[in-house]
């Protein structure tokens, strides 16, 4: 006859969220006829069948042995410190998704020998969880609202819910509690207002919220009139400066040019020789409209009266001419009068 048993645990399966605390019942009963040492022995089983079996925690001679699974060193222990009363249920601490796997309690007293499997999924609550908008929120389009959360063991649902106005979803709403997508067809200003996401799974849940405003569709024409008045405005700003620096630096140049250099459009002085041949030229032409009736009251000029530079010099430096003797041709037949023109010498006096 057995002697020795195990409490049955239902339901077998245990879902924790990641960071809480576990107790996996193991509760025994012996009787008389147990007369050999007690061990009690704790094993996480494999999903892969080509795993060994890893044992967790033991009891064994009088003695707690926790060292052998170093992945939850200093996170389990037994509920009782004496297994020996009947109570040999594990405790496991801070969980982590990675203690998902089946674990099993053995209680061995020869001649019993008794064990039993318990399932554990630990599950991680749904966290840091996002919402946004995509697409165009001008009235008539469609707008599509997103949520997902960064965090979180599946499977995950998502719902979301109006916090202002009527409260409730548009008409024209389509929800995928699946991927979080919230679609609102053909939006008017009345879909303006606040939306929230909640993120959910077995273990816990995660929210976050957005703020929709549908407006009327945007002038296009304008902005791009606009970005382009804008362009060129600072264009022009840009090349101001420029044009100005380049302006001052010609102008400096030139300055310097005319200060070392002769100006090419300034004529030059007048010669002797030509300032004779104007007054001559001036003299000639008054005498052509002279007839031969009004001759006798002409006086002529003296050559030594002719302007020059000449007329400047002392008088010691101002050599003196003797008229030439030229017979006079007849007048009468030429219908001219006779002048005499002065010639000049190539060191410029007149002759």
């Amino acid at each position: 006859t057995e002697s020795l048993t195990i409490t049955p645990v239902e339901p077998s399966m245990f879902e924790k969220a990641q960071g809480e605390k576990v107790t996996l019942p193991c509760t025994f009963v012996l009787s008389e006829e147990d007369e050999g040492p007690l061990d009690i022995e704790w094993v996480l089983i494999p999903a892969d069948n080509q795993k060994k079996e890893q044992i967790i925690i033991m009891y064994a001679v009088d003695r707690i042995y926790n060292h052998y699974y170093a992945a939850m060193t200093g996170r389990m222990q037994f509920t009782n410190p004496d297994p020996r009363s009947g109570d040999g249920s594990l405790d496991i601490l801070n969980l982590k998704s990675a203690d998902t796997g089946t674990y099993q309690c053995k209680v061995k007293k020869a001649p019993g020998v008794q064990s039993q499997k318990l399932q554990l999924t630990v599950h991680v609550k749904p966290a840091r969880t996002k919402c946004s908008i995509e697409g165009s929120q001008e009235i008539g389009k469609d707008v599509m609202l997103k949520c997902a959360s960064q965090e979180g063991s599946p499977l995950l649902s998502y719902d979301w819910r109006r916090v202002s106005g009527t409260q409730e979803l548009p008409a024209t709403s389509v929800l995928n509690k699946n991927t979080g997508e919230l679609l609102l067809k053909n939006a008017s200003q009345d879909y303006s207002g606040t939306y929230n996401c909640l993120a959910s799974n077995r273990v816990g849940t995660d929210e976050c919220s957005v703020q929709l405003n549908v407006t009327p569709p945007i002038n296009t024409a304008g902005i791009i009139a606009g970005a382009i008045i804008g362009t060129l405005f600072g264009l022009f700003v840009l090349a101001l400066p420029v044009y100005c620096c380049c302006k001052k630096h010609r102008d400096k140049k030139y300055e310097k040019e005319v200060h070392h250099d002769i100006r090419e459009d300034v004529p030059p002085p007048k010669s002797r020789s030509s300032t004779a041949r104007s007054y001559i030229g001036s003299n000639r032409s008054s005498l052509g409209s002279m007839s031969p009736s009004n001759m006798e009251g002409y006086t002529k000029t003296p050559y030594s009266q002719v302007p020059s530079e000449d007329f400047e010099r002392t008088p010691a430096q101002n050599p003196t001419f003797a008229p030439s003797k030229v017979a006079a041709p007849n007048l009468s037949r030429m219908g001219a009068v006779p002048v005499m023109i002065p010639a000049q010498s190539k060191d410029g006096s007149i002759v």
